[in-house]
């Protein structure tokens, strides 16, 4: 425990939040934050491209290494690996999701990045 006294859960973001959210206990605390995303997938409705996705991750890479964020090294080689798998004649998407996935749960507390890595996620999804 950290010493912080919270009898409840403090949730933040706007309503598109999907994630269920839970805490149990005597001064449980869940810090849940979601952002509102800096651009949807495609402006047009379409499902973004590989490139298009490889693009967004070359984006959280120069944000990542722009950041105070203690893993910043092994996250930004991290998104580097989905990149060259993007690249692949034959992309996996069960491993692009998984490295989605992280990438998000990686960095909640780093709102530039918690929203890029939102909107990656969900590019993604639709692969």
């Amino acid at each position: 425990m950290d010493g912080r006294s919270n009898d409840g859960v403090i949730a933040t973001g706007n309503a598109q939040v999907r994630n269920a959210v839970v805490a149990s206990g005597s001064n449980a605390r869940v810090d849940f934050r979601v952002t509102e995303r800096q651009e949807a997938p495609a402006a047009d409705g379409r499902q973004p491209t590989p490139q298009e996705i490889s693009e967004l991750l070359a984006r959280f890479v120069e944000v990542l290494r722009g950041s105070d964020h203690p893993e910043r090294d092994d996250l930004a080689e991290f998104a580097e690996d989905a990149r060259e798998e993007l690249a692949a004649p034959e992309p996996r998407t069960g491993k692009l999701r998984r490295v989605a996935k992280a990438l998000v749960e990686a960095v909640p507390g780093f709102t530039a990045l918690a929203s890029l890595a939102v909107t990656i996620e969900e590019a993604i999804r639709g692969l």
